[in-house]
């Protein structure tokens, strides 16, 4: 395929590195100094987005525009997703985002929902989660970490939204306190704890570098080929 890398930090170097070794070609590489153009856009199959929020909505919409199919690994840009979804498909567009494209963070969000379900019944366990990133990443709470918090919610009768706070912050029962760090050179670190007076459980996901999210967006960008509409990457891992 024919990649638009829209970002070309370390995330785009790294995505540039695994994409070239699977055979595809990177015909741009788009930084906050090198926009894309209908020129460019022309030019790729696909783009894959890593941006920041406060540029994401427009990069999806010109990609919709130009009948770019888009892989967009940027968060902090959901509350747009309604109106960007409705334009994808009266361009009849391809999209396909995801909180996080790392397959083991997916994995672990399977197993959170099931410790969901199962924790439904034992009101004697508080949640909390913890997410841990490095200090270029500007939204907080992460992405994932929301994921992780709306999962816990749709399987739970106890919790019924969730509050960026310190855990120790936190008092309001049906509330899921997510805690937020920025620390230089992490991943990503996102620790799910259910905590009781008798014991803790403590479901922890470490990323070591960024070779897993970048892998993702590839796998991504090579099932979203010919298709139309707008998906996540549970469709592409069908967990």
């Amino acid at each position: 395929m024919k990649i638009a890398l829209i970002g070309y930090g370390k995330m785009g170097k790294e995505i540039e590195k695994i994409a070239v070794s699977r055979g595809h070609e990177i015909t741009l590489r788009c930084n906050s100094s090198n926009r894309i153009t209908a020129t460019d856009a022309a030019l790729a199959e696909i783009a894959i987005e890593f941006t920041k929020p406060d540029v994401a909505v427009e990069n999806i919409r010109f990609c919709i525009e130009n009948n770019l199919p888009i892989i967009i690994g940027t968060t902090g840009w959901y509350q747009h997703l309604r109106v960007l979804t409705a334009e994808c498909g009266e361009k009849n567009g391809s999209m396909l985002y995801a909180t996080n494209f790392s397959p083991g963070v997916n994995m672990f969000f399977a197993v959170n929902k099931l410790l969901a379900r199962i924790m439904n019944s034992s009101a004697d366990y508080k949640v909390s989660i913890e997410e841990i990133h490095h200090v270029q990443k500007k939204d907080a709470p992460s992405g994932t970490a929301i994921t992780l918090a709306e999962q816990i919610i749709e399987n739970s009768q106890t919790y019924n939204t969730w509050q960026n706070v310190k855990i120790s912050e936190s008092s309001t029962a049906d509330v899921i306190p997510i805690e937020s760090h920025r620390l230089p050179d992490i991943p990503g670190t996102h620790t799910v704890m259910y905590k009781s007076e008798i014991d803790d459980i403590v479901m922890k996901h470490t990323a070591h570098n960024r070779y897993g999210f970048a892998l993702g967006s590839i796998l991504a960008a090579e099932w979203l080929k010919g298709k139309k509409g707008v998906f996540t990457f549970a469709d592409v891992l069908k967990f």
